[in-house]
């Protein structure tokens, strides 16, 4: 059978992998990207509402400096961000399930006074009225070199899960610099956008109808058992 292949960094692809096994799909994990903190100075506290994540990373790199927010509450892209949020001690305002997008639009009318703590790499966000936005940047994903182990299966054909455009970008310089027969590759990808990132070549690239693990892999099991 085609291998299934997930690169996101390591606790984000542990947690792909846990999922996929719940769901019956053998999903290999060569992480390509590894976490790393940023410095960072916030606003201060008083002239902010509520924190916005759209990732656990954001909570779990901000570092010692996320406990000057402690009494704001969290307006989360997803589970896991809430659930990183609840473990540094914050309470949840909000849980999205479409996106960061998403949640902004969800919110209710009037003024919110937001803080967003993000990586380097970011989806860009369009404010609704009366929302203000201010952005720290607090980690980085940052690329490591394509592995020999995963280019040995991927010379063979696979199916590769990408999660964020940068993702799709690293995995065709990798193969590019390391001249890897993309026909061979058959991409999953977690959105449109992220699919567009990938480029032209591969044997099959689709993406996924929601932004979210449990639609990824069920695109994964319907193209792995074409």
């Amino acid at each position: 059978m085609t291998p299934i292949i997930a690169i996101r960094p390591p606790k984000g692809c542990d947690a792909t992998i846990a999922l996929a096994k719940s769901m019956n799909l053998p999903i290999e994990g060569h992480p390509l990207f590894t976490i790393a903190p940023r410095d960072w100075i916030g606003p201060p506290p008083e002239c902010l509402d509520a924190l916005l994540i759209g990732s656990s990373n954001a909570i779990e790199q901000a570092g010692a400096k996320l406990a000057d927010y402690r009494d704001k509450p969290v307006h989360a892209v997803g589970e896991a961000s809430a659930a990183a949020a609840r473990a540094a001690g914050l309470t949840i305002a909000s849980i999205g399930h479409g996106g960061l997008q998403g949640v902004l639009d969800a919110l209710p009318e009037g003024d919110h006074r937001l803080l967003r703590l993000a990586g380097e790499v970011h989806v860009p966000l369009q404010r609704p009225q009366g929302v203000s936005i201010e952005l720290c940047v607090v980690y980085a994903a940052e690329p490591a070199p394509m592995p020999g182990a995963l280019v040995t299966t991927l010379r063979g054909g696979a199916l590769v899960l990408l999660h964020s455009a940068e993702a799709a970008r690293h995995l065709a310089s990798e193969c590019a610099r390391l001249s890897i027969d993309i026909s061979r590759i058959s991409i999953a990808a977690l959105g449109p956008r992220i699919l567009e990132a990938t480029g032209d070549g591969w044997a099959k690239a689709k993406a996924a109808p929601q932004p979210r693990d449990r639609a990824l892999l069920a695109l994964v099991r319907e193209m792995w058992q074409e």
